[in-house]
């Protein structure tokens, strides 16, 4: 064996221990995430299916009338006019943050009471399971990784089904259950992001990536090697037959 090819088993026995864990947590996590349907990962089959409801327009405040009865003048950046559980409503941008405002009072409706959020909830989920608990956050949770405020509404039905519900915008952002947070924690050992569990560029993973290929790479040196050597003793072999 020569001094090279001791080199290069030595660096892919060493590498293959360091990265041998963090490969075999990558094909786990494939795997166990290719396992789940992602509709249900996603809790698509809790959304409420809802007709589409006409608008009348002759009842609803122009948008300056609007923004101005909210006390938005001046600070609006934005704004869409849609249809919510309540009724029409509009949305506003604004450099503070989104602003929901009744299309047709001018009532400012954000940020949401307890009440408001259970509606939204009950109105979104295709169940009958009755709510186990209502819970505001201010800021973002492990579950829901958005900068607003929202409630958090969980439904008694055995799959661990809970709905955030913005607080500044009255929509269903966010369908978490059991499945979903089972493959958030495989998602999060694929791509070795153990805070945010989003980004998959940072150095560790390509780092761990970088060491893995020089792995396979030099497993195929060594066979490579190997099988010369294997052909060489054969043909060594048959000429001392001869």
């Amino acid at each position: 064996m020569t001094a090279l090819t001791r080199w290069v088993v030595r660096l892919h026995k060493w590498l293959a221990l360091i990265v041998g864990l963090q490969i075999f947590l990558w094909v786990m996590g494939g795997f166990g995430m290719a396992l789940m349907p992602i509709e249900q990962v996603r809790g698509e089959h809790t959304i409420a299916e809802t007709a589409p409801a006409e608008i009348d327009l002759a009842r609803v405040l122009a948008l300056s009338e609007a923004a101005e009865r909210a006390g938005l003048v001046g600070a609006v950046t934005s704004a869409t006019l849609g249809q919510w559980h309540a009724g029409p409503v509009y949305r506003f941008a604004t450099e503070a943050g989104p602003v929901l405002v009744d299309a047709e009072t001018g009532e400012r409706l954000s940020p949401m009471d307890e009440a408001t959020a259970r509606a939204v909830a009950l109105a979104g989920y295709a169940g009958d399971a009755p709510i186990s608990a209502i819970e505001y956050f201010p800021e973002p949770t492990g579950e829901y990784r958005r900068p607003n405020p929202s409630w958090r509404v969980s439904f008694d039905d055995g799959e661990g089904t809970r709905l955030y519900v913005n607080a500044e915008t009255g929509i269903i952002d966010a369908r978490r259950n059991d499945m979903w947070r089972l493959f958030d924690f495989l998602w999060m050992l694929h791509i070795m992001d153990y805070e945010e569990r989003e980004d998959f560029n940072h150095p560790l993973i390509i780092t761990a990536a970088g060491l893995a290929l020089s792995v396979v790479l030099a497993g195929f040196v060594l066979l490579f090697v190997r099988m010369r050597r294997t052909v060489l003793v054969a043909m060594n072999r048959r000429a001392a037959e001869r």
